[in-house]
């Protein structure tokens, strides 16, 4: 869920106010103020990095040049209670990047208030943080009606309250057309983020200085605490609608952690737990494996029920079915029973296979199949990175869930009764999801094909609907693995995708692939070591190192980048602002995209080997096509180093080599898909430090997770 914030202001004389002061200090530069007889100087400011004046087709030039602009305000407004401007603040998606952020901030401003006759005095600023760049933008507004002699008269209207929530749905709305066309799985709302699953205090604040200080910082996590505890007793429905964002079901525990984070004391705790516990659309589901009583909302039951009794529909239908005499030459006996049963009549198929079983090979023998037929196959996946994967594996053009919602939304691009859905990693979609998926197949009578392991990473959203949707209709499995080499190897993959952790870690042990090491810090040094030792000799084998946090991946890349300066192997470093905060990068560098771009040919994942750099744009070598792509960082800079990856990057990747860091944020989940990525070998390192002994590592890294859905109980 990408953050919301848009919130609104008078700037008045009355409070002590200069229009020009206000223009300086957003747009960092230095103004004469005619009416103070002072300088209103603010040019020093390092966090605005972009600004401009936005004007109607009916308003005189000069009214383009910021100090004129302000400085008439102040002189035509004679009231020393006068009203000068009306401001805007709202926070920029930082999913996107600068270039991109700056245009969807323009098109906004001219959209929403210069296309109405207002002046608009728009300026981004940017906070930087550890984890990267925070956007926000400061939007100036003139208060009267302009033309080609200047000033008229107020424009009271302006000042509706309807037109202020007008503002803010277009805003929401303007934001989720920008994200959906990037291929992002995420959206914003305007409406009190009743229906979000993030807290309710905001991630960040937006204030009038870069930094606070601790005691400010303090007062204002005590007053949002305060604000949503009376939010929540105003609108309990909010904690119930934000848990059941991620989760089906839930414990009056679950529930208690939710409303304590977001209370301000003991009282107000008890009395908004209180009244959550009691809201009617509550339904008490029974009892768990661990004898706890498990809760849903009516909301979430239908939902769910409407996509099991959707796929049971589906699947009772008897079309889309291609002819038996298919050529499926090269097909195991195992792919071989797969492709009959995708391929059969049938309008819901379930393809469970293990890590590294070849399913995209036998995808794209379905989709000739199926095109001989007449049939057209789309590809659906989550992330950018699995789209490019089932594209370039089977020949199915593949797209975001994101992107094909964007359209589905607007009435175009919609299916047919001829269109197979093939849906890749559908482990990782959420009830929401994939429940919008059937219901579209469902109403254009088309095929749905779900492929994917419930073994892996889980779904973010609430559900397991891969899962619950497989157990209801049926499925088969590949189980025979062809990634790996070695039969132990493949015997421990087995392991890992039945939940048998312990088994497979065994495996590896026994065989010298798991090193235990004093500290953290020596953890990373020794694989970092491994991982050069292996690579200087075979530079052309793949190899990939994994962490569970952005931290640690960003720590390990940066140490690799030190030890290749030392062996000489990268040139002068060139600094570039990107999405994740300041980066230097040298030729011979690796990255990775962050995001997907059409125009480019890349995916949120796609590697690449940096073949030239000048100060604005780089030339990177892609991994999948060997093709060279210049990419400029006023356009795209959606760009980080490549050599460690999270595990949630890595699913649907295949490489030589794999290294994983371990630490207690692994489960049984991510220790499957860290564990299996390779072909020829995996090495596991970890700290004494967090885990003392070798039981500790291998019962923390065999915790269960596995989501669920309302209808299990």
């Amino acid at each position: 869920m990408a953050i919301y914030h848009f919130s609104g202001t008078i700037i008045s004389r009355s409070q002590g106010r200069s229009a020009v002061a206000c223009a300086a200090y957003r747009a960092g530069e230095k103004l004469p103020d005619e009416r103070y007889q002072k300088e209103q100087d603010y040019a020093k400011r390092k966090d605005v990095v972009y600004n401009n004046v936005l004007i109607p087709n009916n308003a005189p030039e000069w009214t383009k040049n910021r100090e004129q602009l302000w400085n008439t305000v102040e002189r035509i407004e004679a009231r020393k209670d006068a009203q000068l401007a009306r401001e805007f603040n709202f926070a920029l998606p930082r999913e996107l990047s600068l270039p991109e952020n700056i245009k969807l901030a323009e098109e906004f401003t001219q959209r929403a208030f210069v296309d109405r006759g207002m002046i608009a005095d728009l300026a981004v600023h940017a906070d930087h943080k550890s984890d990267g760049a925070y956007y926000h933008a400061h939007i100036m507004l003139t208060t009267r009606i302009v033309n080609q002699d200047g000033f008229g008269y107020k424009a009271r209207t302006w000042n509706s309250k309807d037109l202020l929530i007008e503002w803010r749905q277009e805003w929401a709305e303007h934001c989720n057309r920008y994200l959906a066309l990037n291929g992002l799985d995420l959206r914003v709302d305007h409406r009190t983020l009743a229906d979000q699953a993030i807290p309710l205090e905001p991630q960040y604040k937006i204030g009038p200085e870069a930094a606070k200080v601790e005691l400010t910082r303090f007062a204002d996590h005590q007053r949002i605490a305060r604000e949503n505890g009376e939010r929540l007793l105003q609108e309990p429905q909010i904690a119930l609608q934000a848990i059941t964002r991620q989760q089906s079901t839930f414990t009056h525990r679950d529930l208690a952690r939710f409303i304590n984070t977001h209370t301000i004391d003991a009282e107000q705790f008890t009395q908004v737990f209180e009244l959550v516990k009691t809201q009617t659309n509550i339904i008490n589901l029974g009892l768990d494996d661990k004898q706890q009583e498990r809760f849903s909302t009516q909301e979430m039951v239908a939902l769910e029920s409407k996509m099991l009794g959707q796929a049971n529909t589906l699947f009772a239908k008897t079309k889309h079915a291609v002819s038996k005499d298919v050529n499926t030459v090269g097909l195991t006996t195992e792919q071989q029973a797969a492709f009959e049963h995708v391929t059969k009549a049938g309008d819901l198929k379930c393809l469970i296979g293990y890590a590294g079983t070849g399913k995209s090979y036998l995808l794209g023998a379905a989709r000739g199949a199926w095109e001989q037929q007449g049939f057209k196959v789309l590809g659906v996946t989550l992330s950018g990175i699995a789209a490019e994967s089932l594209e370039a594996g089977s020949g199915i053009d593949s797209r975001t869930l994101a992107s094909r919602s964007y359209y589905w939304d607007r009435g175009e691009q919609l299916l047919s009764n001829k269109d197979i859905v093939v849906v890749d990693e559908a482990g990782m979609l959420g009830s929401r999801q994939l429940a919008r998926i059937i219901d579209e197949a469902s109403r254009a009578n088309a095929k749905v094909v779900l492929v994917g392991d419930p073994q892996q990473l889980q779904a973010i959203e609430a559900g397991a609907a891969f899962r619950a949707v497989s157990e209801k209709v049926g499925f088969i499995e590949l189980t025979e693995i062809r990634r790996q080499k070695e039969c132990w190897q493949q015997q421990a993959t087995k392991e890992f995708a039945t939940g048998n952790i312990e088994n497979a870690l065994n495996s590896y042990a026994k065989a010298y692939h798991i090193h235990a090491l004093a500290t953290k810090e020596l953890a990373k040094a020794e694989m970092i070591h491994m991982w050069n030792v292996v690579r200087m000799p075979c530079p052309e084998s793949s190899q990939i190192m994994l962490a569970y946090t952005r931290d640690d991946v960003f720590d390990l890349n940066q140490r690799v980048r030190e030890l290749r300066h030392k062996q000489g192997e990268l040139g002068a470093e060139q600094g570039f602002n990107t999405i994740r905060g300041e980066r230097n990068f040298a030729i011979n560098d690796r990255v990775y995209f962050l995001k997907n771009n059409r125009n480019l040919g890349v995916m949120n994942g796609s590697l690449g080997t940096i073949t030239n750099i000048n100060p604005k744009a780089l030339t990177i070598e892609l991994d999948n096509t060997k093709k060279d792509v210049i990419v400029d960082f006023d356009l795209y800079n959606h760009i980080d180093h490549g050599y460690a990856a999270t595990i949630h990057k890595a699913q649907g990747v295949t490489v030589d080599r794999s290294y994983l860091l371990a630490s207690k944020h692994l489960d049984a989940h991510a220790t499957y898909v860290g564990m299996t990525r390779h072909r020829d070998s995996v090495d596991l390192f970890y700290s004494r430090e967090e885990f003392p002994k070798y039981n500790d590592l291998a019962n923390s890294l065999a915790k269960d997770r596995s989501k669920d859905v309302s209808l299990d109980y």
